[in-house]
């Protein structure tokens, strides 16, 4: 099936290490950065910290935050310098951290803002993609949704538009329940590739299970998973299959042999809670999972991650 499969950006989850366990559970699917704010890219002192990674974790897009095209078009330069895939713009994260910075969610409100950023985006050669809510608070107006996008698009640099099927509610709920309290409307998604059928939309929000996901690949062109990802990481693998993409699932076995090979070229700089923190769906709904994730609790600063999981092994057996 020639549909997107990708893993949602997840702040303080799918860092360079999470990225590369994921590609190795499913080497086909989509992989997003965690936002990085042009501010931290263009006034911090280490700019390498937040965006090398390695060749193993392409496709990979760096999701960008901001609301100043001048930035943006240097942050997105420096994207195509790195050697990412793709840019995305975040227009979907709720936190009041990012409310402050007027930018995120917050961006639904100046289509013609955003359709500025993405234009500054796009002068780097990479494709750019933007990633957004259905609409601001209780305010539910499909037009108002299909006039966003239409007109961000019209700035010639985007045709692919990621939407989380939710509102984002800036006030009275925190960013964890703005994960699920406001409602679901896949369709919604499905009318927007309905209109819009010369754009990319890929819906985002609430899939859970192999069977939501696949039946989604007839009214959109793609999927993009979110904390399922990182709770049960097989999911991904799973409707990978279903794809047609691959013939059998991978064990934890041979996942876990290629962690330990990744964190032997880290040695030392690698800590085994930077690794392990991430690895506590890999036994998800398998007999000894209990004994896995015990074991991941031990993991201690003083000892490299490559030597921790080889202890881990004999869990497996």
């Amino acid at each position: 099936m020639d549909k997107i499969l990708s893993v949602a950006p997840m702040l303080d989850w799918t860092d360079r290490h999470c990225r590369h366990f994921l590609h190795l559970v499913c080497p086909s699917c989509v992989l997003y950065t965690e936002m990085i704010t042009t501010s931290a890219l263009l006034l911090g002192r280490d700019p390498g910290r937040f965006l090398e990674f390695s060749a193993a974790e392409h496709p990979l897009i760096l999701q960008l935050g901001g609301d100043d095209p001048v930035a943006m078009r240097a942050a997105a330069a420096m994207g195509h310098a790195y050697g990412y895939d793709g840019l995305n713009l975040n227009v979907g994260c709720p936190s009041p951290r990012v409310q402050q910075g007027r930018f995120g969610a917050c961006l639904m409100t100046t289509p013609e803002l955003v359709a500025e950023l993405v234009a500054a985006m796009g002068e780097s050669g990479l494709p750019v993609s933007v990633k957004h809510r259905l609409g601001l608070d209780r305010e539910e107006d499909y037009a108002t949704l299909r006039a966003f996008i239409e007109t961000v698009a019209m700035a010639g640099e985007c045709r692919h538009f990621i939407v989380h099927a939710r509102n984002a509610w800036l006030k009275g709920l925190s960013p964890a329940e703005n994960r699920d309290v406001p409602p679901l409307r896949w369709d919604w998604v499905h009318q927007l590739k309905k209109d819009l059928p010369h754009l990319t939309i890929e819906i985002n929000g609430g899939f859970n299970d192999l069977t939501a996901v696949t039946a989604q690949f007839s009214a959109v062109d793609g999927v993009m998973i979110g904390r399922a990802a990182y709770h049960h990481p097989l999911l991904l693998a799973e409707i990978e299959r279903a794809m047609g993409r691959r013939e059998t699932l991978p064990v934890p076995e041979v996942i876990l042999s290629g962690l330990i090979e990744y964190a032997e070229q880290w040695g030392e700089a690698l800590p085994a809670p930077r690794l392990s923190r991430h690895l506590h769906g890999l036994r998800f709904g398998q007999n000894g999972a209990g004994a896995w994730r015990r074991f991941l609790g031990t993991a201690e600063p003083g000892e490299s991650a490559a030597e921790f999981l080889r202890r881990g092994m004999s869990l497996l057996d």
